[in-house]
């Protein structure tokens, strides 16, 4: 029942990741509705659309900040829950909007829960499960995320906006309803001295029979050993572990958006337009997605014993190939007198290649990352960063796009993102550590250069000194 119960967890409270990708990928098939007025009683233009499709960006920032006090406040379990009211209230706004401004507020409003989904649901997932399947089940939340877009993607190609966000409410509900009986982080209940629930929870995540007092010790220790520290955001730079896991998600966030993935995002439907294909522009945008849905589905069922540094290497020195391979189409097209019309099925073979290998390692183990490499005491200051310095790049890599386009020509934007690819990959060859079948407690160990001895000794010394304690309090008592 306790393997069982870890994967049951991370569904439920997945789906709230789920609404947010549709949240996001609801721009693909709405905008098209909005600026050609079919389907809509509004009419957008196309820096309102822009606008429109980016404010989520703006809310997640706000978002972000505020996860990283609510969590700790309310804990993992209710912050989840709490998400799916303003993602419900976005959709209802969207659904009854009169004018372009309830669209952006309704935007903004579902970026604020953004903010909070993707510092909570990682966070929750990386503290209940066991290290045999926190690989898999911390890449559970990147394979919700792109359920998110192709779900909108299908549903929104064919419905009516309103009808389409009336139905998208209803995954709100059901978030509610399911996730409600799941327990709490084991982690949040002894971070707030609930030894009892934290045993009780972490028996029903393990299996009701299993002795769970050693695990319960080793989390204790883990939590006490950094409490001098908690509640300073600025402890994720001044203490020499957190700095080293603060650089190791910012780098591979970062060569994760500048390895093209919002290039290819952005042009798949060009893409397939100009290789002349017969698949239309909705039919297009549905196939990416699946693609990369399925392929990030295959990543996360083999992570946990490929390991997390092999499928990131795999998956850059293959991303790395399709973004030159595309390029160098698109140089030879729009620079060169050579006649590529019998070479049209490059880009789209190009654009399949490229999602194949970035959904293999880059699109979901850098979120699993987030869950495992930082300590309880500032781990709710990190997935808030982490989600504030997402907005801000993947900001920073469409203006790149836009601007080595507008003045270089496609192609150089994607030399730009393989020059990115493959400084990404010496980052993962040199930088990034293996966590694979490592606890939580183990990969701190390691982060602050500690050996296995050394951990060992730490831990009997804490355990005895609450021993010692529970005994003096015991004795004040009788007294």
């Amino acid at each position: 029942m306790g393997t069982a119960l870890q994967y049951l967890a991370a569904a439920t409270g997945n789906l709230a990741i789920v609404t947010d990708g549709m949240h996001y990928g609801w721009p693909s098939p709405s905008l098209p509705q909005l600026e050609n007025n079919t389907n809509s009683t509004l009419c957008l233009t196309s820096d309102e659309g822009a606008l429109l499709a980016v404010m989520p960006l703006l809310g997640a920032i706000l978002g972000a900040l505020t996860a990283a006090n609510v969590v700790d406040y309310l804990g993992r379990k209710k912050t989840i829950i709490l998400t799916s009211v303003p993602f419900f209230l976005a959709w209802i706004v969207v659904a009854f909007a009169q004018t372009v401004m309830y669209l952006y507020i309704a935007r903004f409003i579902a970026g604020i829960a953004d903010g909070v989904t993707f510092t909570v649901v990682p966070m929750y997932i990386g503290e209940i499960a066991e290290p045999r399947v926190r690989g898999l089940l911390g890449s559970s939340c990147s394979v919700s995320w792109i359920l998110g877009f192709l779900l909108i993607n299908l549903i929104g190609s064919y419905l009516s906006i309103k009808t389409t966000a009336l139905i998208s409410s209803s995954l709100c509900v059901v978030t509610i309803a399911t996730f409600i009986w799941m327990p709490e982080s084991p982690y949040y209940l002894l971070m707030k001295n609930k030894t009892d629930k934290a045993k009780e929870s972490l028996r029903r995540f393990r299996s009701d029979k299993v002795d769970v007092e050693t695990e319960i010790s080793k989390i204790r220790k883990s939590i006490m050993s950094t409490e001098k520290v908690r509640g300073s955001f600025f402890d994720l730079f001044t203490v020499a572990s957190n700095r080293k896991a603060v650089i190791i998600v910012a780098g591979l966030r970062g060569f994760q958006q500048f390895s093209g993935t919002t290039a290819i995002t952005f042009y798949a439907q060009e893409i397939f337009k100009q290789a002349g294909s017969n698949v239309s522009s909705k039919e297009a945008s549905i196939i990416y997605f699946a693609v990369m849905l399925v392929m990030t589905m295959l990543s996360s069922s083999i992570v946990d014993r490929a390991g997390r540094k092999p499928l990131l290497i795999i998956s850059m020195s293959g991303s790395i190939l399709a973004l030159f391979l595309e390029g160098t189409y698109f140089y030879i097209e729009k620079k060169t007198s050579i006649d590529v019309s019998d070479l049209e099925y490059i880009p789209v073979s190009c654009l399949i290649m490229f999602v194949i290998f970035f959904s293999i390692g880059m699109q979901s183990i850098p979120i699993c990352l987030l869950g495992e490499l930082f300590p309880t005491s500032v781990k709710a200051y990190a997935l808030c960063l982490a989600d504030v310095y997402f907005s801000l790049v993947a900001s920073v890599a469409s203006k790149f796009l836009q601007l080595m386009k507008d003045s270089y020509g496609i192609h150089m934007a994607f030399y730009g993102f393989t020059l990115f690819s493959i400084m990404g990959l010496l980052f993962i060859i040199f930088v990034v550590p293996e966590t694979k079948g490592k606890s939580l407690e183990e990969i701190q160990m390691y982060l602050r250069g500690e050996t296995p001895k050394m951990y060992e000794v730490e831990l009997q010394s804490m355990e005895r000194l609450q021993k010692e304690k529970n005994a003096t309090e015991e004795a004040l008592l009788k007294a």
